[in-house]
């Protein structure tokens, strides 16, 4: 964790402030637009824009054509990897564009498999798993060598990130994961959508009791329910999402056309409960389709104005 990169996320960060990143995800089109419309929501109420790499295995705009949009907008992007779809040569091939335009941000992933997706019967190529990706981006970082063994002349500076879910089974495996991606290079981790609590604690627990909330960031990922649909499908439908009963109860409580903003109070009350907790080093606001209402669980989270780092 203590090599510096360029990243304002890890400037941020290491300073000792809570970080705030949020998510972007393309269009199933070429417009560009429609990226910088969901980023011009967000601007100046984050620190770093992740931006997807074909999610839920569904074609969709790249992540790097997007990621150089956003930082053409003078923002800064957090490049999204999954391994699912390219080999060491493409992605060590991307990791090189996406530092020749200045982004210095990258989420390593092995991404949802392609049957999940609109072409199940596309090939996965899995070269690599996601551990194996962060060490090759420290590789290519800290050693100017490719996989290959061959020697780079510039280095991508990446500040990099991995993904964890707190809530899969075995849960008791849990720590030790995270312990492998650490190992293998991961600065920062973004979690899975978080409603439960108690659950969360309990392995924020495990990562303070190993010592490694002082060798990563951890930022708590939070997705706003839209209503009670919404919750009852993420609780039955959605792999390792933990969705407890209570949530979907309030929600119930509430008329429907107040359940949005009941979400949003949930959510508001979740991150600030656990700015409290030990480890927790910032926030991941995954709101889908409804970046519009970033600013307001920022704002209202007491996440607002974001800190200004040279």
């Amino acid at each position: 964790m203590s090599t510096t990169t360029p990243s304002k996320l890890q400037k941020i960060l290491a300073a000792g402030h809570f970080g705030v990143t949020t998510e972007c995800g393309p269009p199933r089109s070429c417009d560009g637009g429609v990226v910088e419309e969901k980023a011009k929501h967000v601007a100046g109420h984050v620190d770093a824009i992740n931006v997807t790499d074909n999610q839920t295995a569904v074609v969709r705009m790249c992540s790097l054509a997007s990621c150089i949009r956003l930082r053409i907008m003078g923002l800064e992007p957090v490049l999204q990897m999954v391994t699912r779809d390219r080999n060491r040569i493409g992605l060590q091939s991307d990791l090189l564009g996406a530092a020749s335009f200045g982004i210095n941000n990258v989420l390593c992933l092995t991404g949802d498999h392609q049957s999940f997706g609109d072409h199940p019967e596309a090939a996965n190529v899995f070269d690599l798993d996601s551990t194996q990706l962060i060490q090759t981006v420290k590789l290519m970082r800290d050693d100017a060598k490719l996989l290959s063994g061959a020697e780079l002349k510039t280095c991508p500076q990446m500040f990099i990130g991995a993904a964890e879910n707190p809530f899969a089974d075995p849960f008791d495996v849990r720590v030790s994961r995270l312990a492998k991606k650490v190992a293998a290079g991961a600065q920062f981790i973004q979690t899975q959508c978080i409603y439960n609590l108690d659950k969360f604690k309990k392995w924020m627990q495990g990562i303070v009791d190993r010592g490694l909330h002082e060798k990563v960031h951890i930022l708590a990922g939070f997705t706003p329910m839209k209503g009670v649909g919404m919750a009852k499908y993420m609780k039955n439908r959605v792999p390792g999402m933990d969705v407890p009963d209570d949530i979907i109860k309030r929600l119930q409580g509430v008329p429907k056309e107040k359940q949005p903003d009941e979400g949003i109070n949930i959510c508001i009350e979740h991150i600030q409960e656990l700015k409290e907790v030990k480890g927790v080093a910032g926030f991941h606001i995954m709101a889908i389709e409804w970046e519009e209402k970033v600013p307001e669980i920022v704002e209202r989270a007491g996440l607002y104005p974001r800190p200004k780092v040279d």
